[in-house]
C-alpha cells in the first residue's frame, strides 16, 4: 500500500530480535519466555513482532484481550497465547475456538469457563493471576491458595500457570522483595498442599534485569524488547527498534513578534525560519510536548515552537535554511545526535510505554529485517 502523508515509523526486526536475545543471556536456559506484544506489540506492530519472536524462540505470547489473540492465530501464530487481561463468560468459546489460554481470579469465571470446556469435551488451559500489592485484577494473596484448590478440582481446568505483577519494581525494591515473599510462599503452600504448577512467572522487564529471584521458571519481558529501558543506569545495551520520521512539507521566513500557532504561546523573538511537519495529536504525538520536544532536521537539534496540532507541528530552525522534503527525526538518529523515547517521555512527564504506545494506526510502520 503506497502512503501519501509523508510521516511514518520505522521499526528494525534485527534490533528486536538482539534485544530479545539478550534477555535470554540474563535468564538460566530452562526458563521460558513470555514476550509481552499486547497494545499492538507496544506500539510496533502485533504481527510483524510477534512473527519476529515466535521466529526467535519465545515459549508464549502475552497480550491484553481475545481480539489481539484472535489476530495472531489468524497471522499463522502457533505460540501459546496467554490473556493477561479478564473475559467475560459470554465471550468465552473464542478461548476454545483460537487456542487462547484465559487468566483467572475468580471461582466463577473458573466454574464457567469448566463448563464450557465440559461441552466441549476439552481441557481448558488457565493461569491464575493473584495479587501481592498491584491492586488491580487478580484474587488477593491470602485467598489465592484456596482459589487455586477450588480451581485445582474442577475436571476440565488445567492450571497451567500462576502469576502475579510487580507495582514498582523499577523504583521500590524494599516493597518489590515483599511482593516476591508473598508469591513465593503461596508457591511453597501449593507445593506442600501437593499441587505442582508446571508456569510461575512474575517478572517484567525491571524484574528480568534487576532481580533474579523473581524470574522462577518464566519470565515477562516487554519493554527491554523493543529497546526500552525501565530506569537509568542499568547494564545493559540495548537496541531501539522503533524511529518516529517525518518530512517538512512548509518553511517559510517570519520577522521578529510573530506568534505561531493556537494561542500563539510562542512568539518569534528574531527573524527566523518556520518549518511546518505533518503530525501532531492526532496521531499520538503528545499535545504537551508542545514548545519542548525536539527534533533533528540536517542533523541540528531543533525544538518545536507553539502548540502542537492535530495533524501538524512547527519547528523554529533559526537561520538554518532547511528545505520542503527534508528529512525529521522525532524518535531515533540523526547524524550523531539522537532523539529516544525515554527522552521524549521526560519532556512529557510520562514513561516511554505511553510515548510508543500512543502513536495511532494512521502512522504507516515500515519494518527492516526478516518478519519470520
Amino acid at each position: 500500500m503506497r502512503y501519501y502523508r509523508p510521516t511514518w515509523a520505522e521499526v528494525n526486526l534485527n534490533n528486536l530480535k538482539d534485544n530479545f536475545r539478550q534477555v535470554k543471556k540474563i535468564i538460566s536456559p530452562q526458563t521460558k519466555v513470555m514476550a509481552c506484544v499486547k497494545a499492538d506489540a507496544y506500539g510496533h506492530g502485533l504481527v510483524p513482532v510477534s512473527k519476529r519472536l515466535q521466529a526467535e524462540g519465545a515459549d508464549f505470547l502475552g497480550v491484553a484481550s481475545i481480539d489481539e489473540g484472535i489476530k495472531l492465530r489468524q497471522a499463522g501464530i502457533r505460540l501459546p497465547i496467554l490473556i493477561l487481561g479478564l473475559v467475560f463468560e459470554k465471550d468465552t468459546s473464542a478461548l476454545f475456538e483460537y487456542r487462547l489460554t484465559a487468566t483467572v481470579c475468580d471461582s466463577g469465571l473458573a466454574a464457567a469457563l469448566n463448563k464450557k470446556a465440559s461441552l466441549f469435551r476439552k481441557p481448558l488451559n488457565v493461569h491464575i493471576k493473584v495479587d501481592t500489592g498491584m491492586g488491580r485484577i487478580g484474587v488477593l494473596h491470602a485467598e489465592a491458595e484456596e482459589l487455586v484448590k477450588k480451581i485445582h478440582r474442577l475436571k476440565f481446568i488445567n492450571i497451567e500457570g500462576i502469576f502475579t505483577h510487580f507495582a514498582f519494581a523499577e523504583s521500590n525494591r524494599d516493597f518489590t522483595r515483599y511482593q516476591l515473599g508473598l508469591f513465593g510462599r503461596l508457591i511453597n503452600d501449593l507445593y506442600r498442599a501437593g499441587i505442582r504448577v508446571p508456569l510461575i512467572h512474575s517478572a517484567n522487564s525491571m524484574g528480568v534485569l534487576g532481580y533474579q529471584g523473581s524470574h522462577f521458571n518464566m519470565v515477562r519481558p516487554g519493554l527491554v524488547i523493543y529497546g526500552l529501558y525501565p530506569k537509568r543506569g542499568l547494564k545493559i545495551k540495548l537496541k531501539p527498534v522503533l524511529s518516529l520520521k517525518t518530512r517538512v512539507v512548509f518553511a517559510k521566513q517570519l520577522p521578529p513578534g510573530c506568534g505561531i500557532s493556537y494561542g500563539h504561546t510562542y512568539v518569534t523573538r528574531n527573524k527566523t525560519n518556520i518549518l511546518t511537519l505533518p503530525i501532531g495529536y492526532g496521531d499520538g504525538y503528545p499535545r504537551n510536548l508542545s514548545n519542548l520536544a525536539p527534533v533533528l532536521i540536517r542533523g541540528r537539534r531543533l525544538k518545536v515552537c507553539g502548540r502542537i496540532c492535530m495533524d501538524q507541528m512547527m519547528v523554529d530552525a533559526g537561520a538554518l535554511r532547511a528545505k520542503v522534503g527534508d528529512e525529521a527525526v522525532l524518535i531515533g538518529s540523526q547524524g550523531k545526535d539522537k532523539i529516544t523515547s525515554e527522552e521524549l517521555a521526560e519532556l512529557s512527564g510520562t514513561i516511554p510505554y505511553e510515548i510508543v504506545c500512543g502513536l495511532g494506526n494512521r502512522i504507516p510502520r515500515v519494518y527492516s529485517g526478516p518478519k519470520d
